[in-house]
């Protein structure tokens, strides 16, 4: 019985890719960080927030896969995905995103007034990126501008208000997801074309769509410095950006529109180590 429930809770965690939550989180956490000054944060506010997060992300990644569930059958690379292969079944998956909605809000609720109100909209505009690719190719950047909406949440978790400072943080994290993004749907260009689906890569083609990407990463790290400034903070913070900065440059190196091999390691590796990096870089700023 154990063994059973284990598997599925595993079999949970795949189909929302939560490993992959290391890439939002540290600049949700980096927030609460550069809350701290404003309004230190109590030990359950810390708790609600990332418990919020996780629900968030949870009831997103899952809607995303109901939704694409039958184009994911489709396409060799996504036919292995828990619903398309019969590891989860739909009403599952629903059960799975209702109750991760509820976690969510309930979280919210449990943080402020304002938070709860937010909620629903900001679960609204989470799911919403499932079907952006059916009518435009700049899916990656409302995925980006979704995503971005955890740093600023947790800032107004924390703080009670909304500063134009910590939008940096979260223009950042925007540019820095759809960048990457962008890089991952070359994967599927042959595929996204044939079904009519919509991407950058597949409108305009590698080369072009890797160009762009390359730009919003120089975004990503220019909104960092503007951070930076905005926020005042210490020296020592321009030493984890630079090192940042060489790994966003390492990453379009890694990627090439000839060759894709190297994308995973680009995609989880390097990012994973970019996000934990900014983390940190703010954390030690604050003891200066």
């Amino acid at each position: 019985m154990d063994f059973v429930l284990n598997r599925k809770i595993q079999v949970y965690g795949q189909m929302i890719k939560f490993s992959h939550t290391i890439f939002a989180l540290p600049f949700a956490l980096s927030a609460v960080v550069m809350g701290w000054e404003k309004q230190p944060p109590s030990m359950g506010a810390l708790a609600w927030i990332l418990l919020a997060m996780v629900g968030a992300r949870s009831a997103a990644m899952g809607f995303n896969r109901i939704v694409d569930a039958d184009i994911d059958l489709k396409n060799e690379r996504t036919a292995v995905r828990e619903i398309p292969s019969g590891k989860l079944s739909k009403k599952e998956a629903v059960l799975f995103v209702g109750m991760s909605c509820l976690v969510f809000i309930f979280s919210a609720a449990m943080l402020s007034p304002l938070c709860f109100m937010l909620s629903v909209p900001v679960l609204l505009l989470l799911m919403g990126y499932s079907y952006t690719k059916r009518f435009t190719r700049f899916c990656h950047l409302y995925l980006g501008f979704a995503i971005s909406l955890a740093p600023v949440g947790a800032w107004v978790a924390i703080t009670g208000t909304l500063s134009w400072s910590i939008l940096f943080l979260g223009l950042g994290l925007m540019t820095y997801i759809a960048g990457f993004d962008i890089l991952y749907a070359c994967q599927d260009i042959e595929f996204d074309r044939k079904e009519g689906l919509f991407s950058l890569p597949s409108k305009l083609g590698a080369k072009r769509a890797m160009q762009i990407s390359s730009l919003l990463h120089v975004g990503t790290f220019m909104f960092l410095l503007a951070m930076y400034v905005a926020f005042a903070m210490h020296p020592v913070f321009l030493g984890f950006l630079g090192i940042i900065g060489v790994l966003l440059l390492a990453e379009h190196q890694l990627v090439k529109p000839d060759n894709l091999t190297q994308i995973d390691m680009a995609f989880f590796h390097i990012n994973s180590v970019i996000s934990v990096l900014l983390f940190i870089g703010v954390l030690i700023q604050g003891f200066f």
